[in-house]
Parts: structure tokens; C-alpha cells; sequence
């Protein structure tokens, strides 16, 4: 189907399609509704998943996500939802996650993908399985089979790890991180952070019966749930927000649900004075724009993992918000900090703080705060800040804060 004419597109705003953004990522929401097991749930069901980073910094960052949203989530809830409840599960979406376990059955074309055949000893993954992939699976297997769930310590390995990528993993680490990413093995618990792998049918019996979804069912929910969750996307964003359909796949989907009226093709202005976009929104936008409530009148510190800045681009043309996550950046290339957190003010990013979360003296310090440009700094507005620091000082637990007086900066 081509596409419109540009003039007779919808034009959509920054700050609309922000709006829209914002409401999908339960930004607009309540942060003082109660944080029950039920509307954690919900919550990352809104967001699609929750990502995992192993980066501690403030607090671990599928934590850190949720305290943005909710002012008395407690970890505990999560760790119910994912290790009890089992409405949770983890794996990979653009990387380790917490993903509603309804969603399951998708994941298993991503499975058959990654196990068809095993890996070749000269692939990537048999080439650190000591060249003898079959022989180290069999021996896991055979192991989490007999004794339950193991972590990667649980195996011993006399040699040094081989050199190169994947973190010098040993053989075993390497074979327990393929059978979980082809879905022989699943993630049963987590102690001190680390993965305890078990068999997949026996944490998740009844999800491994069933008809896999074929290709086109598979396209069409990824790219529809996708874009519930953007709000507004292209099809390159929508292929990009779980990771699990080419770019082309998304584009042929945008062009049937064009046809059957479901998305409609639009145009979005930009934040940072960039030419406006081709983008598709569901048929519904405006409603949706209408409906959804003022932002919260209240300052936030961000995790940097936060999905709703994931995008970078997209940060900058809907916020006009240049962010980068310096902690993978050398030292003495560092603009800002190791591991900086975006201010959202209302649905505005202001500005950005340094953290330092002392735990052995249980002090959070802000080592830096920068101010962005054209930022009106109002006496309520630093005490917003305050609020948020001291908001997130008590949801990490930690006992005082400070603000280093010669880090405060525009």
C-alpha cells in the first residue's frame, strides 16, 4: 500500500507523541498507588519487559525502573512474580530480561532458532565449550537433571577460561547460558544476583505443550505489542522494541494493518528541530491523547535502563535529550559521570545527577548535577530534587543523602 502524500498525513507534535510515550510506559500513572504483587505485574506487562543489567550503581536496574513508577515497590514483589508466582520469566529480549510469562509461547520460535542442530564446535558458542559443545551440554544436563537447579559455580572447570568475548566464560557457564538461550534450561532463582538454571519443563510444565505460533502470528503480535508500548513508532522502532523480527518483517506487517485500519501513517515533529518522521500510530491515537492523564507534578530520577530513554534518538527528538550511559565510556572521556541519572520533571527531562550509592556507609551521595540549558532553576524546583533524592535514598535504604556543594552546576 504506498504511503500517503506527506501534507495529508497527521501531523503529531514532540510533545504529543511524548504523551503517548509516556502513557504507554506507565509514566502518566499514580506513583503512590499501592505497589501490589497485581499492579507490579501489570506494570511490566505495560512496559513489555524489565530489563536486567548485572551494573549495581544506585540499585539493580530492573529495581530501579520500578521505583520510578511505584513511591513503596519493594524488590521482594518482584522476586515473588518471577521466582513464585511464576508470572514472570527470564530471557532475552535486546538483552536479559523479566517478561510476562503469557508471552512465553512467542519466545519459543527465538528457541528453535538458537537450538536447530546445536552449536557447531567452530561456532562462537562451541568454540568456549572447548571445541566439544555435545560433550559439555550432555554433562550439564545430565547434572541439573539429577541434582536441580545449579548456577555456574556449581561447576568446577581445571582450566583457565578461554580468551576473547562472553567475559572469559568457562565451558560449563557457557553451556548453561546457550540451553537457557535455546530454552532447554530455564532461570529457577537468583542468589546474590546469579542465575540458578533448571530444566524448563519442570519450572514451566504446562508451557512447554502447545503449537508453537507460526511466523506471520508471531510478526503480527511482536510488532502489535510493540507499538502499544511506543505509542507511536516506525517500523524500525517496532522491529527494535523486542528484538525478535527483522525490519523488513515489521515493515510488512505496518503495511497490512495500514490496509486493515488498525495503525494509521502519520508524521512526527521533533524536540530537537529535526525534519519530522514517517510513523505509524494505532488508529486510536488521538483518543488515546485525549485520555491520558497530566503528567504527575513531581520530580524523578531515572534509571539509565529506564525503556522509555532505551532509544537514544528517540530521547533526544521527543525529550531534546542528549543522553549517554558513560559508565562504557573510559574515564578520562566522561562528560558527566560513570553512571548518570536523567531528572524527569512532570514530562520534561531537566537535567542529570551523579550518584554514588555509599552502602558500607549507607549515604547516597550526588557527586554531580548539571542542569540542562534554558532550565528555569526555581527554589521549588530544587526542592523537587530534593524530594526525588530523598524519595530514592529511601527505596534503596540508604540512610542520608548528601549533594557535593562543588559539583552543583548549570
Amino acid at each position: 500500500m504506498p504511503s500517503r502524500p506527506p501534507h495529508t498525513r497527521p501531523r503529531v507534535s514532540a510533545k504529543q507523541a511524548l504523551r503517548l510515550l509516556l502513557q504507554a510506559q506507565g509514566l502518566l500513572a499514580d506513583p503512590a498507588r499501592r505497589a501490589t504483587p497485581a499492579a507490579v505485574y501489570r506494570q511490566i506487562d505495560r512496559l513489555g519487559f524489565d530489563q536486567l543489567d548485572a551494573i549495581p550503581g544506585v540499585e539493580r536496574a530492573h529495581h530501579h525502573v520500578l521505583m520510578s513508577r511505584f513511591d513503596d515497590y519493594r524488590p521482594a514483589v518482584w522476586t515473588r512474580l518471577l521466582e513464585r508466582d511464576r508470572r514472570l520469566f527470564e530471557h532475552w529480549t535486546h538483552d536479559a530480561s523479566a517478561i510476562p510469562t503469557v508471552w512465553f509461547r512467542y519466545w519459543r520460535r527465538r528457541f528453535a532458532r538458537l537450538a536447530r542442530g546445536g552449536p557447531p564446535p567452530d561456532s562462537r558458542w562451541g568454540a568456549r565449550m572447548e571445541g566439544d559443545p555435545a560433550r559439555v551440554i550432555r554433562h550439564v544436563l545430565a547434572r541439573i537433571r539429577r541434582e536441580g537447579p545449579l548456577t555456574s559455580a556449581d561447576f568446577e572447570h581445571d582450566g583457565e577460561a578461554p580468551a576473547g568475548t562472553f567475559w572469559r566464560w568457562k565451558p560449563q557457564k557457557t553451556a548453561l547460558e546457550y540451553l537457557w538461550r535455546a530454552g532447554r534450561l530455564s532461570v529457577s532463582h537468583r542468589s546474590a544476583f546469579h542465575k540458578a538454571y533448571d530444566l524448563t519443563e519442570r519450572v514451566f510444565p504446562e508451557l512447554c505443550r502447545g503449537r508453537m505460533p507460526s511466523r506471520s502470528e508471531h510478526c503480527a503480535w511482536a510488532c502489535r505489542t510493540g507499538l502499544e508500548r511506543l505509542g507511536i513508532g516506525t517500523a524500525g522502532e517496532i522491529a527494535r522494541f523486542f528484538e525478535s523480527v527483522s525490519p523488513a518483517s515489521a515493515q510488512e506487517w505496518c503495511r497490512t494493518a495500514l490496509r486493515r485500519r488498525e495503525i494509521v501513517e502519520v508524521s512526527v515533529e521533533s524536540a530537537d528541530g529535526s525534519k519530522p518522521r514517517t510513523a505509524y500510530a494505532p488508529s486510536d491515537w488521538e483518543a488515546r491523547m485525549a485520555s491520558a492523564p497530566p503528567a504527575p507534578t513531581r520530580t524523578r530520577l531515572l534509571s539509565p535502563f529506564d525503556p522509555t530513554l532505551r532509544d537514544r534518538d528517540r530521547t533526544r527528538r521527543l525529550f531534546g535529550f542528549n543522553y549517554t550511559l558513560e559508565c562504557f565510556v573510559p574515564a578520562t572521556k566522561r562528560r558527566y559521570g560513570y553512571y548518570v541519572l536523567p531528572i524527569l520533571e512532570g514530562d520534561a527531562l531537566v537535567g542529570r545527577v551523579d550518584p554514588k550509592f555509599h552502602r558500607d556507609e549507607g549515604t547516597l551521595e550526588i557527586r554531580g548535577l548539571w542542569w540542562e540549558p534554558g532550565v528555569r532553576i526555581t527554589r521549588a524546583g530544587r526542592r523537587a530534587l530534593d524530594d526525588a533524592i530523598d524519595r530514592l535514598a529511601t527505596q534503596i535504604g540508604a540512610e542520608r543523602w548528601r549533594i557535593s556543594p562543588a559539583k552543583r552546576s548549570r
